[in-house]
């Protein structure tokens, strides 16, 4: 008797299925997947386990040895970039394509700062492992206007980017403009990751549509991603998208037989595109910026700034783990 399917399978018969985490061990249990997606709290959730404890050591080590070098970034700073190379590297060989690193949130309003973050981010692993493929590294950035700036310097470098904490149309439209390799639109704001019984009352589940569209109609190179779900039923609502990142605990509700809801693919449905030709809105700063500040009647700035506030505290959080680390070690930071 043929073995019932489960809803990843019916999932990936449509989109390409990544894994929202640092655990290399869902990725070789519910794998094969895409790319594996993070951020600082993912981050945090992974390298506060205590069978981690030896990898954060070792990167406060070796964040003293490289300080010199990296001069424009502090010891517990270094040591927290340094930490999620670590644990992209460990999972790396047990995803196909690329491997996600979120850059500083107190850098999100500086287009110079973001830039070198990154680029920090690429030279770390090459020096952690000189035989890894650095066309395998994507940095995730925040969608301000100079987040977006930044992508469009590193993308014509020739390193890949992901515009994350995306709400609205417009960041997608100078997204693509900026050349993208990814947006990930949060279907929901992230405060439901952190605030126990809230719902959002907006999903932007119909956005995700709305965006893949357009870039189909103008031939974008950027791919959509959706990120920030809650629920099966949201997964396959959005079944269809080009590409989608799930986190743990859905994955494994998913990995289950017969797990696939019975809900219709917005992707099935007759939303168009919202526009049959390119918006642009690179060197018209002021324009995209009360765009976006008018979007949803303010309620999108708002979750982007809920958004990065979290991501600080979590940044926050990552950085006292490097000191006591260092303290334990009996380090000077």
């Amino acid at each position: 008797m043929a073995a019932s399917q489960t809803g990843l399978d019916a999932l990936r018969a449509r989109t390409v299925v990544d894994c929202d985490t640092m655990d290399e061990q869902v990725a070789k249990t519910l794998g094969p997947f895409q790319d594996c997606t993070s951020n600082q709290a993912i981050a945090y959730g992974e390298l506060s386990k205590p069978e981690n404890a030896a990898l954060v050591e070792s990167s406060v080590v070796a964040a003293k040895a490289l300080s010199h070098r990296f001069s424009g970034s502090s010891v517990p700073g270094l040591a927290t970039e340094i930490a999620m190379v670590k644990l992209a590297l460990k999972i790396a060989p047990h995803i196909r394509g690329y491997v996600h690193i979120q850059t500083d949130p107190y850098q999100s309003y500086s287009t110079e700062k973001t830039v070198a973050n990154a680029l920090r981010i690429v030279q770390l692993f090459q020096h952690l492992d000189p035989n890894f493929d650095t066309t395998r590294i994507c940095i995730k950035i925040p969608s301000t206007w100079e987040g977006l700036m930044a992508c469009r310097t590193l993308e014509a470098a020739g390193v890949r980017t992901l515009a994350t904490t995306l709400f609205t149309f417009i960041q997608a439209a100078i997204a693509a403009e900026v050349g993208c390799t990814y947006v990930a639109p949060y279907v929901n704001q992230l405060r439901v990751h952190f605030e126990p019984g809230f719902e959002d009352p907006n999903k932007l589940l119909p956005l995700c549509v709305s965006i893949q569209r357009y870039y189909e109609s103008i031939g974008a190179k950027t791919q959509v991603l959706p990120a920030s779900l809650t629920s099966t039923k949201e997964i396959f609502a959005l079944a269809g998208v080009q590409h989608i990142t799930i986190a743990p605990g859905l994955l494994q509700q998913l990995s289950q037989p017969d797990s696939a809801p019975n809900v219709e693919s917005l992707f099935d449905s007759a939303l168009q595109a919202p526009s049959p030709k390119a918006i642009s809105y690179v060197g018209r700063e002021s324009v995209y910026r009360i765009g976006f500040t008018r979007s949803e009647r303010g309620s999108s700035e708002e979750k982007l700034t809920q958004a990065i506030n979290i991501f600080c505290d979590m940044q926050d959080k990552l950085i006292k783990l490097m000191l006591a680390t260092a303290n334990r070690l009996n380090g000077t930071v």
